[in-house]
């Protein structure tokens, strides 16, 4: 197999604890996916600046630059921090650029704005937003805007105040989007390019069920629906989007009828089908497997896939559709499954990848 064919997979981690993990990796490691057999071969680790609890990274829309939030929370620091990296564009290696404040604490979701000019953070400690411009080298400016949340939910624990948990452009590119699981909201702002800056005069904010505490969310490729997993309740709620305004008109359980013990919802993604919607179980230790009704965008469950690992954080669709990739991080591995292509459901590949604390995965487009 030419090296070309293989799939470059960057793996954010947790490497020690000034987060709310105990971490034990070295920074972002480089791996290889075979599309072909779904094995994952080690290509290097990406240690030294910038890498401390490298939780979440992006690449940017070009794919010369990638970016990674440092995890720094509870006290342990001033202030979370966003890193950026230079892709070589022959082997993948990163080289570091610079680091910038995010203005808050640890920093869980990083995405790139559209045409590439501007890096947003949400910072889920502090409950905050911060826009930073990206240069023409790819390295990081100090920040243009931060936009602090208020309010909090019915969990005391967890919703004791807000928790940005995800930020990032719609689609259309047309609204900036922001997800908190401290106050069950969906809320979305209008982007100056020009200042770099987030406008409160938005449309109306959507609030979820009480205590649903909303994580991230995933949009249909071809329909205007999105698809958001609640991590406190483990659900998938299901709205009409249009314009910044979410419609939800769905909700269904990421779990098994049954299912008595603690759990977690964590990520949520669609395949590049729009057949299928995929969320993993932090507890059942299991993704959830739906279909997706193409009229309409409701889901239906289809069933449910051990990870084969414990605490699967994150997880990833390759370009093709055929493969999926779990990463299982409290067991320090990335499993690899086959995507059946007519129910959707998962066979494991029998390959599995042992990475310390795998927390994120980004894969690059062939």
């Amino acid at each position: 197999m030419a090296s070309s064919d293989r799939i470059t997979t960057y793996i954010g981690t947790y490497t020690r604890r000034e987060s709310f993990v105990d971490g034990k990796a070295e920074g972002i490691y480089i791996y290889h996916l075979d599309p072909s057999s779904g094995q994952l071969t080690y290509g290097a680790t990406v240690a030294g600046a910038g890498t401390i609890n490298p939780s979440y990274v992006t690449l940017g829309p070009d794919g010369r630059c990638l970016y990674a939030v440092n995890e720094i929370a509870g006290g342990k620091g001033p202030h979370g921090t966003v890193s950026a990296f230079a892709v070589d564009p022959l082997s993948g290696d990163l080289r570091y650029l610079n680091q910038q404040s995010t203005h808050g604490l640890a920093p869980c979701y990083v995405s790139v704005a559209p045409e590439g000019r501007y890096c947003l953070v949400a910072n889920y400690e502090t409950g905050n937003l911060c826009v930073l411009p990206i240069r023409a080298d790819g390295s990081l400016g100090e920040a243009t805007d931060v936009v602090q949340f208020f309010g909090s939910g019915p969990n005391s624990e967890r919703q004791e105040g807000p928790h940005a948990h995800m930020v990032l452009a719609d689609p259309a590119g047309s609204a900036i989007l922001a997800v908190d699981l401290g106050t069950d909201r969906l809320m979305a702002f209008h982007f100056d390019r020009t200042q770099g800056r987030l406008d409160p005069t938005s449309p109306p904010w959507t609030y979820l069920s009480p205590g649903v505490g909303p994580r991230h969310l995933a949009f249909h490729p071809n329909q205007p629906v999105a698809y958001v997993i609640g991590e406190l309740m483990s659900t998938v709620t299901v709205c009409r989007y249009s314009s910044g305004v979410f419609t939800p008109f769905q909700t269904i359980s990421t779990l098994p009828d049954g299912f008595a013990g603690q759990n977690l919802g964590a990520e949520i993604k669609v395949a590049p089908s729009g057949r299928f919607v995929y969320a993993s179980n932090r507890g059942h230790d299991s993704l959830a497997v739906y279909s997706v009704d193409q009229a309409m965008g409701q889901l239906s469950l289809v069933g449910h896939q051990s990870t084969q690992g414990v605490g699967p954080r994150d997880f990833a669709i390759d370009p093709s559709g055929a493969l999926l990739l779990v990463a299982n991080q409290d067991s320090d591995t990335v499993v690899t499954f086959w995507i059946d292509p007519e129910s959707g459901m998962l066979r494991p590949t029998g390959h599995v990848a042992v990475v310390p604390t795998p927390v994120c995965l980004q894969l690059v487009s062939p």
